[in-house]
């Protein structure tokens, strides 16, 4: 575990609250702050969610902690505490655990004053010989029962009598052997923190001394210890000890011990040994690293036979870079993943009510189950020492560390009113992931990175939402995934938010294969879906019988087949090569995110495989060798790793290159942006109709190419071949439809239709564009024509220039133009220009670049949409870049107004300073935009920080970053707003048309218009005055002759009827 003082970068980073304090308590069924109803609903933002039961994790072992530190404190506290306390962490209403982490102690020397903090000096196993000191380090011997103390942590042990009924899995870990087992003779770690402190020749012993206290667990309690962890976050700096002037140590403050890559090997070998030479069905996990970056590092040193000798990986999330690249290890490897420790603080000082701590760990844990996808997640200890995190504890502002929190140094003579016991918002929200996904349940792929998903076997799921924003939203869950939605399907809110903690809502019917709730601002809300199991048969990515074409993330480029080798490369889409696309053949049986597929050439014949360490295509086989099977991993946003199942690398554009041809390869996982593929299903479903136009006693012209619809709707085109009819046909109006046959770039023809309308064109719509003043408008290249027997058709039009000043002033502008009638005539044409007061609109932020990014992160996600996904970041491991700047190249010159910079919280405050926006002026330099603006700290997820920005026409901007010294800084996304025409409330009409012509004596300010008709009656239509107002109308009958036609204004918010009357 990150000891406090230096968490040491988590806990001091976060120093801003969320949320006005207030009292959260549980709550049980109550009508909370979720509604339904529709009118509520289109008032607050929507986000939509949804589950993908295709993609599921393996069988959730659960949720777990150590005990360590809390337990060793208050093992041998009054009962009545104790078992308060026990509810809290372990009970069904409490957290509800069922994972428990021993810690077997080290245990410095009888002559070490005690210098550890409260809890941290868990008793070691041993019993020195009477007047042993510090300098006595080679006396222990395993083999003699005197040097033993089998009564040893008896407070640690309490605990375990008192859970193991509730535990499913028991580990045992170390974080430093016994003193005398250690280079520097104490547990807190080396006096040089980067060197060894394992004692190479003792390792054989602390494998011993690990093993045998082991088993003596398991014969003492009755429990069976399934796995064994005997290194903690081992290749750190964080495991140093410090000697005062009188020569005993004043710090660290806990056990810890370094170990760098090459000793973890030794001692997992010796460890490994050690348990089957016993017969110990305990097997080994590893190797409880700091982060995932590090963890990488120590895992890739290993050696294969090392590798084989650890059965789970178990990895800390205090860092949160590089989640995936453990993931994909472990799916490589075939073992399972926990995420076996982590804690943090947020918020800014010590609150008991203030919902950013909750929320700041709820985004915590659905982050580290949507990247990691481990099948178990625990707490480093939720119990912590209230009187260290109070204000003046080890911070001046007091900290959030812990879910519950009581004092370390209570006595037996204490009571829950003079020891009491505290929770804070964490115990809350953390209850609404621990109370409803349950061991057993398997989470899902979900396409929203603020929520998480699961399933269990009982048509049930789960759908944990956070909401760490200041409005409230709606939420709407799309269940269309799931292969039955019960006629009965409902979604129930449990909601945790300032007003209260897991308060139940009013279960919502499913409608459609959709709900929608909303949820309060700045809360955490778990949506228990009943009445739901199975997949889609059209849920999953992968279909039968699909082509796809895979799409290099970093590159932009598509994997195709080398050409002139066997190997692969990436090449500029081509809609017209059948190289780019590929079939994704599954191998296995079942929806897991470790099933296997193989991916075979569009036309079948060769397989992508790994040989000899070189990605190649080989012959394709039913049943490929494990070279050529791959493993998707994606965290449901669309892209996807691959990971060969025999090399366990992953396929990789090889150097981050990006030019047409660039070699294709594996390499480590390392969640670089190289190693992430677009997946593209690019099979042809049908074929858009065509309409086209002629008049009569001429064949139509009929376009060369037609739209094909793939899964994700028309796109791109093919080229077509039409069957004309004869030329009698066209002779006379009508409405002709045309077959044709379109092929694809497989050969696959495709029936394709074109419907033409026969007819002389006698007059057109007008057109509509809007501007600001001073501003051009983007005219229409299209009107609508009207033909004689009333279709409609959209034909070509050219536009006469207005005169200088046309757009200087707001009102409507009438263009003047000429539309092609198809038969060598001319129609005249008009647009209606809206010229508006400018309003501000978030506009296509276009391309970005930066002075500096870190290997495997890109400026292309910084525009991707995805408010909080780790975009770009510029971590160095030294020498970090004290100021780095983003410069955006805008798609067309606009009005800046604003720039919206939304952070992401890498594990801490990983924000500048301060930032600053300067825009390119006519001359190309760069010129400041307004003053430096300081970018907040200690939130709960990554601040969003406005930059407001004098309204300055410019084509690019920057964004100058000025960085604290020696942090990193990450970016999710970059949102740009300029001046924009706005929308208009005139709901006015300049003239009601009867049959198209102006009905005579037309005011806009008499609420009816009486016309005399005889025979058939006119159709009515208006002409509104704004040119974006919308025009309904309800025609006149026999029976009342009244038409009644009503105009609403572009924003909704105005609309005017008037009533048109026939007379005989």
């Amino acid at each position: 575990m990150k000891g406090h003082p230096a968490v040491r970068r988590l806990a001091a980073a976060v120093t801003t609250a969320i949320v006005t304090a207030g009292t959260v308590t549980a709550g049980a069924a109550v009508t909370p702050a979720v509604g339904a109803a529709q009118a509520a609903v289109a008032q607050v933002p929507t986000v939509s969610v949804r589950p993908d039961p295709s993609y599921q994790g393996q069988e959730f072992e659960g949720w777990g902690t150590s005990l360590v530190w809390f337990a060793n404190a208050t093992g041998n506290y009054p009962p009545e505490v104790r078992e308060k306390l026990a509810q809290l962490v372990f009970g069904p209403q409490g957290l509800n655990l069922n994972i428990a982490r021993y810690n077997i102690g080290g245990g410095n020397a009888p002559d070490v004053p005690d210098y550890l903090r409260r809890g941290g000096a868990v008793p070691g196993w041993w019993k020195a010989p009477a007047g042993t000191t510090r300098a006595d380090k080679d006396w222990w011997n395993p083999e003699d029962p005197n040097h033993w103390n089998w009564d040893a942590d008896q407070t640690q042990r309490w605990w375990i009598d008192r859970i193991k009924a509730d535990i499913t899995h028991w580990e045992t870990f170390s974080n430093s052997p016994p003193w005398f087992q250690t280079v520097s003779g104490y547990v807190s770690g080396g006096f040089d923190s980067t060197k060894d402190q394992i004692r190479a020749d003792k390792v054989d012993d602390f494998a011993t001394y690990l093993v045998r206290v082991t088993e003596h667990l398991e014969k003492a309690h009755g429990i069976t210890v399934d796995t064994i962890d005997p290194l903690n976050e081992p290749n750190t700096n964080y495991w140093g000890t410090r000697l005062g002037a009188d020569g005993n140590p004043v710090g660290g403050r806990q056990e810890g011990a370094h170990a760098g890559p090459a000793l973890q090997q030794q001692v997992l070998r010796a460890l490994a040994k050690k348990l089957r030479a016993a017969g110990s069905d305990t097997v080994i996990s590893a190797m409880d690293e700091t982060n995932p970056g590090t963890f990488l590092t120590n895992w890739n040193a290993y050696a294969d036979d090392v590798r084989g000798e650890v059965a789970q990986l178990n990895v800390h999330t205090y860092g949160t870079g590089q989640r995936t690249a453990v993931r994909d290890i472990a799916k490589g490897e075939n073992k399972p993943l926990w995420m076996s420790e982590v804690e943090g603080s947020w918020g800014n000082g010590h609150s008991l009510t203030n919902m950013a701590p909750g929320l700041g760990m709820a985004q915590h844990i659905i982050d580290d189950l949507r990247e990691l996808e481990p099948s178990a997640w625990a707490f480093w200890q939720p119990v912590e020492d209230y009187d260290n995190m109070k204000p003046g504890g080890e911070f001046p502002q007091g900290s959030n560390w812990g879910s519950i929190q009581l004092p370390f140094d209570c006595t037996a003579e204490d009571t829950l009113e003079t020891c009491p016991i505290y929770t804070n918002t964490k115990f809350h929200t953390v209850r609404n992931f621990t109370h409803h996904i349950r061991p057993g349940d398997r989470m899902i792929a979900v396409d929203d990175t603020s929520s998480v998903a699961a399933v269990s076997a009982d048509k049930r799921a789960t759908v944990v939402h956070v909401n760490s924003g200041t409005q409230a939203r709606n939420v709407r869950l799309d269940l269309s995934a799931f292969g039955t939605v019960a006629p009965d399907a409902t979604v129930t809110p449990v909601v945790t938010s300032a007003a209260g903690a897991l308060r139940t809502g009013t279960p919502v019917a499913v409608r459609d294969r959709a709900a929608s709730l909303q949820v309060p601002a700045q809360s955490v809300t778990t949506f228990l879906v009943t009445g739901v199991s199975g997949v889609a048969k059209d849920a999953g990515l992968i279909q039968d019988g699909h082509v796809y074409r895979l799409r290099g993330v970093q590159s932009g480029r598509s994997l195709a087949p080398s050409g002139s080798t066997s190997g692969a490369v990436i090449r500029t889409d081509d809609p017209l090569s059948a190289d780019q696309l590929w079939r994704l053949t599954k191998l296995t049986g079942g929806q897991s995110n470790r099933e296997r597929y193989a991916l075979s050439t569009a036309r079948g014949n060769r397989q992508l495989a790994v040989i000899d360490g070189t990605v190649t295509l080989v012959p394709a086989v039913p049943a490929p060798a494990p070279t050529a099977q791959w493993i998707l991993s994606t965290t449901g946003d669309g892209t996807y790793t691959l990971v060969n199942a025999a090399t366990r690398r992953l396929l990789e554009v090889g150097g981050q290159a990006t030019q047409d041809g660039a070699a294709v390869s594996t390499w480590l996982a390392n969640s670089g942006v190289n190693q992430r593929w677009r997946i593209v299903d690019e099979t042809v479903l049908g074929i858009e109709r065509t309409q086209a136009f002629t008049v009569p006693g001429k064949s139509p012209t009929l376009p060369a190419t037609v739209v094909p619809i793939r899964r994700d709707g028309p796109r791109g085109t093919l080229p077509v071949t039409w069957r004309l009819p004869g030329a009698w046909t066209w002779q006379k109006p009508g409405t002709v439809t045309v077959i044709g046959r379109a092929t694809d770039v497989l050969g696959r023809t495709h029936t394709a239709q074109a419907t033409v309308v026969v007819d002389t064109l006698v007059s057109t719509e007008p057109g509509r564009a809007k501007t600001i003043p001073g501003g051009q408008p983007q005219l229409p290249a299209t009107v609508t024509a009207v033909a004689r027997g009333g279709a409609r058709v959209d034909r070509p039009v050219t536009w006469q220039t207005p005169p200088a000043g046309a757009y200087d002033t707001v009102g409507v502008v009438t263009v003047a133009g000429q539309a092609d009638a198809g038969d060598g005539r001319t129609l005249p044409a008009t647009a209606r220009v809206q010229v508006t007061a400018p309003v501000e609109r978030k506009t296509p932020t276009g391309t970005v670049t930066a002075t500096f990014t870190e290997p495997g992160y890109s400026t292309t996600g910084l525009t991707n949409g995805n408010l909080t996904d780790k975009a770009w970041s510029n971590w160095k491991s030294e020498n970090k870049n004290t100021s780095d700047t983003l410069t955006v190249t805008l798609p067309e010159r606009k009005t800046l107004t604003r720039v919206v910079t939304h952070f992401y919280r890498d594990g801490g405050d990983s924000y500048p300073d301060t930032l600053r926006v300067q825009v390119r002026d006519p001359q190309g330099n760069w010129v400041d935009a307004g003053n430096p603006v300081t970018v907040p700290t200690g939130t709960p997820t990554g601040p969003v920080v406005e930059a407001p920005v004098p309204p300055t026409v410019t084509d690019a901007y920057r964004i100058v970053l000025t960085a604290y010294p020696n942090r990193h800084m990450t970016i999710s996304e970059i949102e740009t707003y300029a001046h924009g025409p706005g929308t208009s409330s005139d709901a006015g009409a300049t003239a009601i048309l009867l049959d198209g012509k102006p009905a005579a004596g037309f005011n806009p300010d008499r609420g009816t218009v009486y016309v005399v008709a005889k025979g058939a009656l006119p159709s009515v239509s208006a002409v509104t005055a704004d040119p974006y107002a919308e025009v309904t109308v309800r025609q006149a009958d026999a029976r009342t002759r009244t038409a009644i036609v009503t105009v609403t204004s572009e924003d909704g918010s105005r609309t005017r009827t008037w009533s048109v009357q026939f007379r005989r």
